[in-house]
């Protein structure tokens, strides 16, 4: 599967994306417009390890609905990045079996190594 989990008003994401430069092989995602599912979050999970290695702290809505102060599970990290777009760490971008998740530098440069294979 090729595919990118993006926010097309994010401009952190739209610089990613412009320097990425996916071909018409990989699909992208707006989960603003079209939010994700179940099964999707459980096969970004399967190649990430974990919802929480997907899970955006980061988000505003984190400390706003005090998430920051409770002892999250994996079940509710699940239940937030469905419940919530923003929750989700992104971009995520799938290449065949390897996954990156997020906006580091060095995240980008192993996403754009692993698209030029």
């Amino acid at each position: 599967m090729k595919k990118i989990y993006h926010l097309s008003t994010c401009s952190t994401n739209k610089r990613i994306l412009k320097e990425l430069k996916p071909g018409k092989e990989y699909f992208l995602q707006d989960i603003k417009n079209e939010p994700i599912t179940s099964k999707q979050i459980d096969e970004m999970k399967k190649l990430a390890g974990s919802y929480e290695a997907l899970f955006s702290r980061v988000a505003m809505k984190y400390r706003k609905w005090g998430l920051n102060e409770m002892k999250l599970t994996e079940k509710d990290y699940r239940k937030y990045i469905l419940e919530e777009y923003t929750f989700l760490k992104r971009p995520v971008i799938i290449s065949g079996e390897q996954i990156f998740i997020g906006s580091s530098p060095k995240n980008v440069a192993s996403a754009k190594a692993a698209m030029k294979l």
